[in-house]
């Protein structure tokens, strides 16, 4: 398996895994990102993920050696497979956080912007290197990228596939943290398993709000607002929250 996938605590982390070739990713690695987070997806005792790579990156961007296989039929089916990937991770309705110890290019960069949350560390690096072979971007990179820090800032990035550092993640934006590398995996779990014992389906309506506010007018956002929250009343961890507050004690939530 060149995607490991493991649980802990209500936490699923899933790896990308072929350090040879810093994880950059074939054909087979998409569909076992697919069917994880598709598992994550339908399973209640998961309740937040951590995204990671392994041996010291993230991710390289896609596997060069099976590009330009099977005409524009093979193409398609290729991008097929990355839209239904970063979709799968964008719309999870449970917190996501993308650790990013290394390099993360290309569509490995598209990924890490598809979770909630991204944390760097201080030897991260990030580009959209998709202009050094004549592409255009994949995975939902420049819409994600427009969304948080605008359509000049994001040309820049495009036109120019340059390298930026942790620091400038940190400083436009992009990345919540930026951390020595051998705390970047602890301080990613610690963040998950706080979101773990969080509220899950509340979160997940948060996040639903957070993502239509990009397109809502302030009247439709508090009709979305006046459809979720009698959703989120109805549930155990609203019962536990309510009678949490009014014996004083921290809220014991399941997710349910």
């Amino acid at each position: 398996m060149t995607v490991q996938f493991e649980r802990q605590d209500g936490v699923a982390i899933v790896t990308l895994d072929r350090p040879e070739t810093k994880n950059a990713i074939t054909q087979e690695m998409r569909r076992q990102l697919w069917e994880a987070f598709e598992e994550i997806a339908l399973d209640a005792d998961i309740r937040s993920v951590v995204l990671t790579g392994a041996g010291g990156e993230f991710c390289s961007g896609v596997d060069v050696g099976g590009m330009g296989r099977g005409g524009v039929v093979g193409s398609m089916d290729r991008m097929h497979t990355i839209g239904r990937i970063a979709r799968a991770i964008y719309h999870l309705n449970k917190p996501v956080i993308a650790a990013v110890p290394g390099v993360c290019v290309g569509v490995g960069w598209s990924l890490a912007m598809c979770c909630d949350f991204l944390l760097a560390s201080e030897k991260a690096r990030f580009a959209l290197i998709f202009r050094n072979i004549a592409l255009a971007p994949d995975g939902g990179a420049l819409w994600l990228l427009r969304q948080q820090i605008g359509a000049m800032r994001t040309k820049e990035l495009a036109y120019s596939g340059r390298m930026v550092h942790a620091p400038e993640m940190q400083a436009l934006g992009l990345a919540l943290e930026v951390l020595p590398p051998e705390a970047l995996l602890d301080r990613a779990l610690e963040l998950a398993r706080s979101f773990a014992g969080a509220p899950t389906v509340a979160l997940g309506l948060a996040k639903r709000q957070v993502e239509a506010a990009a397109t809502n007018s302030f009247d439709q956002q508090i009709e979305l607002e006046s459809l979720m929250q009698p959703i989120a009343s109805r549930t155990e961890d609203h019962e536990e929250g309510l009678k949490a507050f009014r014996e004083r004690r921290k809220p014991a939530f399941k997710g349910a």
